[in-house]
C-alpha cells in the first residue's frame, strides 16, 4: 500500500468483498500503512510570487511584518484588495498543497467525490499512520509512514492538512495548518480558502538548551502559560537568539504540540538548522533556493506581536504536563509530590515515546543514550516501554545505527511507524478498564481515555528522555537531575544528561519507499463503493435551510466540563468507520459527561422518559422528526481536526451547538456542515438551560455577520426566558448554512 498523489482525474475507490482497487484512497484499508511521496521542489516553490504579494501588502499596511504575516499574506488570493485586520477579517488564501492522513482523508475524499469535480487544483496526497493498532511490535503491527516535515514542508510554503498535527511543518519555516476535510476539499477544488486573519503571539527565546531540558519543555511551558485555548485565533511565532540552539526537528516538536493551545499554527524563522535538515533529507536544492530568499523567511525588524512571551532556555527546567489535559504544567522535580497530594498513582505502568510529536533521530538518540547507561549498570525498565518511530526513514535509520537495539535491550518494544497509542490505536492488555494507573508519554494529548480507552488512566506528557528515565525508574517520584538509581549489584548511580546527534552522520536511511505516483491519464477512472460495505458509504447531501427559525429544538445533552473531539467522536476502534458516516455516528458524544447525572453516554429520552446512549436517543429523535441542540462549556471541540465531530450531529438531526466558547477548527467544521455554532453572549446563561428544555433560535431570516441571534428557552414547567447568542459567521458562511452545507453551496456554484 502507498501514498497517493491526487493530481489525477476522477478518483477510483473500490472496496468490495475481497476485491480492492485503489488509486487514491488506499488509506481506506484498515491495515494500510503508507509512505508519503517524495517532494517535487521545482513544481511547487514560487518565491517570486510570495515576494510580490508581500511587497504589495507591506506597502498597503505601511509597517514591518511578522514572519507569519509574510507567509499568510503572501498567499492571499487578492493581496491588493483584501481587507486585512488581525483577529477580525476573513482572508481568502491560496495554499500551495494539501496533505491528508488516512483516517481524516476518508471523509475528505468522499466529499471531493461528491463535488463532481474531475481533478484537484493543487498537489494533494494521502499518507497512512492512524489506522495501525499497536500491540506486539513493528513487524507484526504493520508497515510504514513518513511525516510532513520530511517530505512536504519547506520554508515559506502554506500547506493545509486534515490532521491537527499538520503544524509540525512550522519547524521548517512553513505555515502548515490543520483543517477539516471540507476545508481541504475547497483547496483541492481551487476555491480560495477562508481563514480569519490570525493574531500573532510572539515567543521570544533567549539562552541555550542544555542538560535534561529539551525542545518539548518549551511547548510544555508555553501550554502552561497560555492554557488549551490561549492560542485560539493566533499563530504562535517563535523568535529571538535562543532559536539557534534548537534543532529543526526540535522546532517541529514545539510547533506540533502548538495545536494543544488552540493555535492556528506555529512557526520558526528559517535558519542554518533548517538548511542542514533539508540537505540531510535529500532536499539540498530547496535549501539553496531558501537561502537566496531568506529575507522572506524571517520577521521584519520592528514587527508587532499581539502578545509576547519570553522564555530563557538556560533557566527552563524539564516539565511534565497532566493528567487529563495537556496544559497542567509541572516541573519534573515537583511531579512526585504533586501526584502524592492529589492521589495520582505514583507507579509508572507504561512509558511511551515517539509518534508524530517526538520521534526524530535526535529524540531517539537521546533516549537510547539513557538506555545504554542503564544497561551498562545491568538495569532495565521497571515499567513497560514502547517506541513508535514517526516514519519509515526514522525506523530504518535507528535500526541501522543501533538505537533501536538499545531501546529493545532496555526493555522496550519498537512498534509500527504509526500514530498507535497516541490516537487510541493501542490494544492494551496490562490493566483492566477502570483500573487506576499512570502512564507517561512523549505525545501531544492526554485527554481522558485518549490513549487506551480507559478513563482511569492518568496520562502525563513529557519529553522522550524524561519518559525513558521514568520508565527505567518506574515511578513519578524520580527526578533524573538529582535522584539515584540502584543497580542489581546494589551500586547507586545517577543518569548523566542525555545526548544525541541532531542528524545521522551517515545521512538517513530512507528505508522502503512505497510511494505510488498517480497514473498519467486518470480520465477513465470511476468511483465505486460497495453498498454493503460497513466501512465506506457515499455521502448524501444534507437538507437545505427551510427559511424559518429553528423552533423547539430539544436539548439532546447538556455537556459538563471539557468536551474535546475525542469526547464527541472517539478514535481508537472507531477509526475503521471513518469512511461510513452512519456507522461512525454510533460514537456521537459517547465520551461527554451529562450534567444531569454526571454519567457518560447516558441521557434521558424526553419522548419516552427512558435513559439511553447519546447516539441512540439522537437517532430516536431523528426518526420522530425532532431536531435537537447540544449545550456545552468552554473551548468545546478542542483537540483533533476530526470533522466527524461535526458530521455526526448533523447526520443525526442536530441543528445547533450552543457553548461558552469553541476551539477554532471545530467551529469551522460545524459551519461547513450547515450547523449553527453559537456562543452565549453572557456565559452565565449556560446555567439557565436545563437538560429537558426546548430551545428556539430566532432571527434567522435576518441572519447577518456581527448580528447576534436570540434563543427562547422553554422549560418543562411552562416558563420561558430569552437569551442572546453570538456567532462568528461571515456572509459566505451564512450561505453555507442556507444551502445546508459548504459542499451544497459549492455544487450550486457549479451549475
Amino acid at each position: 500500500m502507498a501514498t497517493y498523489c491526487l493530481t489525477v482525474a476522477r478518483l477510483q475507490l473500490v472496496l468490495g468483498q475481497g476485491a480492492r482497487r485503489f488509486h487514491v484512497a488506499a488509506a481506506l484499508n484498515a491495515k494500510a500503512k503508507v509512505a508519503m511521496s517524495r517532494f517535487e521542489p521545482n513544481s511547487s516553490i514560487n518565491y517570486d510570487q510570495l515576494r510580490s504579494n508581500i511587497d504589495i501588502v507591506r506597502k498597503r499596511l505601511n509597517r514591518p511584518l511578522t514572519l507569519s504575516e509574510k507567509i499568510v499574506y503572501g498567499h492571499l488570493d487578492d493581496p491588493a484588495g483584501q481587507e486585512i485586520v488581525r483577529g477580525r477579517t476573513y482572508l481568502r488564501l491560496r495554499p500551495d498543497r494539501v496533505a491528508m492522513q488516512d483516517a481524516t482523508a476518508q471523509m475528505a475524499m468522499l466529499q471531493f467525490i461528491s463535488s463532481g469535480l474531475p481533478k484537484v487544483a493543487v498537489p494533494s496526497t494521502i499518507h497512512c499512520d492512524h489506522l495501525i493498532e499497536a500491540q506486539i511490535g513493528g513487524a507484526q503491527d504493520l508497515q510504514r509512514a513518513k511525516i510532513i516535515l520530511e517530505n512536504y514542508a519547506y520554508p515559506g510554503v502554506m500547506l493545509i492538512g486534515t490532521d491537527s498535527h499538520t503544524p509540525n511543518g512550522g519547524g521548517l519555516g512553513s505555515i502548515c495548518i490543520g483543517v477539516g476535510g471540507a476545508d481541504a476539499v475547497d483547496v483541492m477544488a481551487g476555491i480560495p480558502w477562508e481563514l480569519k486573519c490570525p493574531n500573532v503571539i510572539g515567543v521570544k527565546l533567549t539562552g541555550t538548551l542544555s542538560g535534561w531540558t529539551s525542545p518539548k519543555d518549551v511547548i510544555l511551558k508555553v501550554a502552561g502559560i497560555l492554557t488549551v485555548k490561549g492560542g485560539t485565533g493566533a499563530i504562535v511565532e517563535y523568535h529571538g537568539p535562543g532559536v539557534d540552539s534548537i534543532s529543526c526537528t526540535g522546532m517541529a516538536t514545539i510547533c506540533n504540540m502548538g495545536a494543544e493551545i488552540g493555535a492556528t499554527t506555529s512557526v520558526f524563522p528559517y535558519n542554518h538548522r533548517m538548511r542542514t535538515y533539508l540537505e540531510k533529507t535529500g532536499r539540498g536544492e530547496i535549501a539553496a533556493v531558501a537561502n537566496e530568499n531568506q529575507d522572506l523567511l524571517v520577521p521584519d525588524s520592528g514587527c508587532h506581536y499581539d502578545q509576547i512571551i519570553e522564555i530563557n532556555l538556560s533557566e527552563l527546567k524539564p516539565h511534565i504536563n497532566g493528567p487529563f489535559t495537556p496544559d497542567l504544567a509541572h516541573p519534573v522535580s515537583d511531579i512526585g509530590s504533586v501526584a502524592e497530594k492529589n492521589g495520582w498513582p505514583l507507579e509508572v505502568k507504561v512509558g511511551l515515546i515517539g509518534s508524530c510529536t517526538n520521534s526524530s533521530y535526535e529524540d531517539m538518540g537521546r533516549a537510547a543514550s539513557l538506555a545504554k547507561q542503564a544497561l551498562d549498570k545491568g538495569l532495565k525498565c521497571k515499567a513497560q516501554f514502547t517506541v513508535t518511530p514517526g516514519s519509515e526513514q526514522i525506523r530504518a535509520t535507528i535500526e541501522r545505527d543501533g538505537y533501536a537495539k538499545l531501546l529493545r535491550d532496555v526493555g522496550g518494544v519498537v512498534l509500527a511507524n504509526a500514530c498507535g497509542p497516541c490516537i487510541g490505536q493501542w490494544d492494551r492488555r496490562d490493566v483492566k478498564k477502570g483500573e487506576k494507573n499512570t502512564i507517561v508519554t512523549s505525545f501531544n494529548r492526554n485527554f481522558t481515555a485518549r490513549n487506551d480507552a480507559n478513563p482511569a488512566t492518568h496520562a502525563f506528557v513529557t519529553s522522550p528522555e524524561i519518559v525513558t528515565a521514568l520508565a527505567i525508574a518506574g515511578t513519578l517520584k524520580f527526578n533524573p537531575e538529582t535522584d539515584f538509581l540502584t543497580a542489581p549489584n546494589g551500586e547507586k548511580f545517577k543518569l548523566e544528561p542525555p545526548t544525541g546527534d541532531e542528524l545521522p552522520a551517515r545521512d538517513f536511511d530512507p528505508g522502503q519507499d512505497t510511494y505510488q505516483h498517480p497514473p498519467a491519464d486518470g480520465s477513465g477512472l470511476r468511483v465505486d463503493v460497495n453498498p454493503q460495505s460497513n466501512r465506506l458509504q457515499l455521502l448524501e447531501p444534507f437538507d437545505k435551510w427551510n427559511g424559518k427559525d429553528l423552533e423547539d429544538l430539544q436539548v439532546l445533552i447538556k455537556v459538563k466540563g471539557k468536551c474535546t473531539t475525542d469526547h464527541i467522536s472517539a478514535a481508537g476502534p472507531w477509526l475503521k468507520f471513518r469512511g461510513h458516516l452512519d456507522n461512525i455516528s454510533n460514537n456521537l458524544l459517547i465520551g461527554a459527561v451529562n450534567i444531569e447525572n454526571d454519567a457518560v453516554n447516558k441521557i434521558r429520552n424526553i419522548l419516552t422518559g427512558e435513559f439511553g446512549g447519546v447516539p441512540d436517543v439522537a437517532r430516536y429523535y431523528k426518526k420522530h422528526n425532532v431536531s435537537w441542540v447540544v449545550v456545552g462549556d468552554e473551548n468545546y471541540g478542542e483537540g483533533s481536526s476530526r470533522e466527524h465531530a461535526a458530521l455526526e450531529p448533523r447526520h443525526l438531526g442536530g441543528r445547533a451547538i450552543i457553548v461558552k466558547s469553541f476551539a477554532r477548527i471545530h467551529e469551522t467544521n460545524l459551519k461547513k456542515q450547515g450547523l449553527l455554532p453559537l456562543t452565549f453572549s453572557n456565559p452565565a446563561d449556560y446555567d439557565k438551560i436545563r437538560p429537558d428544555d426546548k430551545i428556539s433560535i430566532v432571527g434567522l431570516k435576518s441572519f447577518a455577520p456581527g448580528k447576534p441571534l436570540e434563543a427562547i428557552i422553554k422549560h418543562s414547567d411552562g416558563s420561558s426566558e430569552t437569551i442572546e447568542l453570538n456567532h462568528t459567521f461571515n456572509e459566505t458562511q451564512i450561505e453555507w448554512f442556507q444551502a445546508g452545507s459548504a459542499l451544497n453551496k459549492m455544487k450550486e456554484l457549479q451549475k
